[in-house]
């Protein structure tokens, strides 16, 4: 399974942003997506996951301002983020879990700056 990741940029604090994420390749049935994200200096954190049924979860952090959903006919995956802010800079990276393997896309980053 391999997974491109896009959408990430530049934006100002209270800006908004889409990631995407594609998956291609080997996908039979996708048990749960998930995006993760890591800042300079810091371990990879959850952001939030969703499963093939719908049920979703999110990091403390992020509720109420990201919202993940996924497309399962064109194997996708997509994080709305809104009202960002400075700590939500970091790469972004789109998780897959299939079958008890995780597998992992590049990243993309998100720089949240004035």
């Amino acid at each position: 399974v391999q997974l491109q990741a896009s959408g990430g940029g530049l934006v100002q604090p209270g800006g908004s942003l889409r990631l995407s994420c594609a998956a291609s390749g080997s996908i039979f049935s996708i048990d749960a997506w998930g995006w993760y994200r890591q800042a300079p200096g810091k371990q990879r954190e959850l952001v939030a996951t969703i499963t093939s049924s719908g049920v979703t979860s999110y990091a403390d952090s992020v509720k109420g301002r990201f919202t993940i959903s996924r497309d399962n006919a064109k194997n996708m995956c997509f994080l709305q983020m809104n009202s960002l802010k400075l700590d939500d800079t970091a790469v972004y990276y789109c998780n897959v879990y299939q079958y008890a393997i995780n597998y992992w896309g590049q990243g993309t980053q998100v720089t949240v700056s004035s």
